[in-house]
């Protein structure tokens, strides 16, 4: 009922050829009422980069989200996408979504959108894009409370 979630475990790595890098763990969901939400994992590498895991939601009435985990790195491909921040209980902070994979070659990941704000709080700010030879899309700020402000977007 009271007590944050746990963080969201690293995806795998994929080595060989067509491996998907595994995607990162969601992060815990806190308790009933009140508690923060874990962070999500972060994406694995691979040929395929693992999208970073979803931050975990706060508690009812009061707790933050959790921070979305970052994307994973790809060579020939594709950066993975941040996790998406968790929601915020009735008085919280919306987690904030996480940052885009690098990739060396090819397009960074996009940042994770920014969790929302229920009552009295701000939206989580959305992910960084992942740097790469073409940049990724920032993510989206969340939405902030009745008495908040929203996040702000990610950079791309």
């Amino acid at each position: 009922m009271f007590g944050p979630g746990g963080s969201g475990g690293a995806g795998g790595t994929g080595f060989e050829t067509g491996a998907v890098g595994g995607a990162g763990g969601t992060g815990g969901n806190a308790g009933a009422l009140a508690g923060w939400g874990g962070a999500g994992g972060a994406g694995g590498f691979g040929e395929t980069a693992g999208d970073g895991g979803a931050g975990g939601n706060a508690g009812l009435l009061n707790g933050d989200g959790g921070t979305g985990g970052a994307g994973g790195l790809g060579i020939l491909s594709d950066g993975g996408a941040g996790g998406k921040g968790g929601n915020a209980g009735l008085f919280g902070n919306g987690g904030a979504g996480g940052v885009g994979g690098v990739s060396v070659l090819a397009t960074g990941g996009a940042g994770g959108a920014g969790g929302t704000a229920q009552l009295v709080g701000n939206g989580g700010n959305g992910g960084n894009a992942g740097l790469g030879a073409t940049m990724g899309a920032g993510g989206a700020g969340g939405a902030g409370g009745l008495i908040g402000l929203n996040g702000l977007n990610g950079l791309p």
